[in-house]
């Protein structure tokens, strides 16, 4: 990229940044810095603007940048993101949303403690909430690392890690000046900027080849290097059978995780009633929807006009398959064209990774100080305290994140999202789903259901493929690999549930019939809901 078009491309690039910060300069100046507000928004959402919102939060960098570079390397079997996010919301629509809105109050472990004991419950489900939401930041983060490397015309590990440690200042900026009034306003702007500019993307891929989706597939397989096999099943998960049962864990995981998701499920707090959660899922479905049938067009348009070969070359797990592709659909690489819309679609992304990183963050700060911090201190400390320690929060889980990020640069975002669903899916489903529905569920339940899905899950990544035993590993020089799986879902996701029961079934503390009842009429009709 010339001198002049680099400079057009960053300036573009600032300005999403600048418009991100004086969004949250404007809604700070006009918070109260109640804890209602900080982490609700007062709860004054309509279902729309939170349908937009919650649809700017799920649609991440993994979406965006993510999928579409699975499906340039892999074909078929890297639609399987696409699906499994997009199937996952009818689990959340079913099964959570009204009831989690009728229930809770900031975060999940609100729902659990309605009728279990306070202090155990939300110090297992605090601690679970942040891990999954790290798991999840490193991921953006790993994102916004390629991506402004590219953008500056180098990939060197200096420019990606200070790009890194400057995503996560920013977060914290946001989430500490704004909470979620702020945090909202930054999804639903960046879910707009998001649909335009992949469906801009979408229409010039499909205007290349006439409107023929034939000849866009098999100029896909063609330029792969791998012909008809990179549009049938088994490239990527169809090896041998553990390859089968790795496909069938990440299906897993992404299906059921959704509905475990920390910043997903406060989400349902920020609108007024349980029929505007639902409404609020409707419209998110739509527009997930439409975006993710393009993340399909995207990324065999990165395959068929880049090339496989380009991608992997520019960034080993595809994670800039969509700015190349931007590049190539605007007149090519030194073209004027070319730049502005590589500048306009990474401009693009990186406002998804800030908004995405603030809601999450947001979600993370709000465990510690709601659920961790409340549990330790006097029952009747005052709330703008727990504000002030969220504000502190929020920059010690950047901190984390930031750390962990550096490590974790060379992998796919949208594969270090699903370690983050497998983990949600196993340690937050099983006691969410148990607290609902079941009568009997006791507090050493709750208890068990959390950790006997967490640690499996952590403990099982960290002996997988993903940490050691291959090139690809983030330690790619050491070898203390035991599980052969690189996402645990498929036995720590019925672990979760597994012990769950165990801990219901041996407690000796009976169910409280009236607290099941209470909460049960509250779920179902709203009634005493906050």
């Amino acid at each position: 990229m010339s001198g002049d078009h680099q400079t057009l491309a960053l300036l573009l690039f600032s300005t999403s940044v600048a418009v991100t910060l004086g969004i949250t300069a404007w809604v700070s100046g006009h918070r109260h810095g109640s804890a209602e507000e900080f982490y609700t928004g007062g709860r004054l959402f309509s279902p729309m603007e939170n349908g937009f919102a919650i649809a700017g939060d799920y649609m991440s960098a993994a979406s965006f940048l993510g999928i579409s570079g699975v499906i340039a390397l892999f074909g078929y079997d890297g639609m399987l993101y696409s699906v499994g996010f997009l199937v996952a919301w009818l689990v959340v629509l079913l099964l959570v949303a009204e009831l989690v809105r009728n229930c809770g109050r900031f975060t999940l472990a609100d729902v659990v403690a309605a009728r279990m004991a306070e202090r155990p419950v939300r110090i297992a489900a605090g601690t679970s909430s942040v891990t999954v939401s790290v798991l999840y930041l490193v991921a953006q983060m790993v994102g916004a690392g390629s991506l402004v490397a590219l953008l500056l015309g180098g990939t060197s590990g200096a420019a990606r890690a200070w790009t890194v440690i400057g995503v996560g200042a920013l977060m914290v900026i946001h989430v500490s000046l704004g909470g979620m009034r702020a945090t909202t306003w930054i999804q639903i702007v960046k879910a707009v900027l998001l649909m335009a500019g992949a469906l801009t993307l979408t229409v010039l891929v499909l205007v290349r080849f006439h409107g023929d989706v034939n000849a866009l597939l098999n100029t896909a397989a063609v330029r792969s290097g791998h012909g008809v096999e990179f549009l049938a099943p088994g490239l990527k998960y169809g090896g041998d059978g553990t390859a089968r049962l790795d496909f069938i864990s990440l299906g897993l995981a992404l299906v059921l995780g959704t509905a475990g998701l920390p910043h997903i499920l406060s989400r349902f707090c920020t609108v007024p009633t349980a029929r505007a959660a639902r409404r609020s899922v409707i419209w998110s479905i739509g527009l997930i929807g439409g975006f993710y049938l393009m993340t399909i067009v995207l990324g065999f348009g990165a395959a068929a006009l880049v090339g496989s070969d380009a991608v992997r070359a520019a960034n080993p797990a595809g994670n800039t398959a969509v700015p190349l592709l931007a590049l190539d659909l605007g007149g090519g690489a030194g073209s004027t064209g070319g730049t502005v819309l590589f500048a306009v679609v990474a401009a693009v992304a990186f406002a998804t990774i800030l908004a995405v990183v603030a809601g999450i963050t947001l979600a993370s700060s709000a465990s510690v100080a709601h659920d961790l911090y409340a549990s330790l201190k006097r029952p009747h400390a005052k709330k703008r305290g727990e504000v002030a320690v969220a504000r502190v929060a929020a920059a010690g889980v950047g901190a984390v994140s930031i750390g962990l990020s550096l490590l974790a640069r060379d992998l796919n975002v949208a594969f270090l999202v699903g370690l983050a669903f497998a983990v949600a899916a196993s340690a937050h489903l099983p006691v969410l789903l148990y607290s609902l529905f079941w009568r009997n569920f006791t507090t050493r339940g709750a208890v068990w259901s959390v950790y006997g899905g967490l640690i499996p899950a952590v403990v099982l990544v960290l002996l997988s493929p993903v940490v050691s035993g291959s090139p690809e590993s983030v330690f790619p020089g050491a070898d203390f690999q035991l599980f052969p799986l690189q996402n645990p879902g498929v036995v720590s996701i019925p672990l979760g549930f597994l012990a769950g029961w165990i801990g219901t079934v041996t407690s000796a503390e009976p169910p409280d019939e009236a607290k099941h009842a209470q909460t049960e009429v509250r779920s179902l009709t709203g009634a005493g809901a906050v």
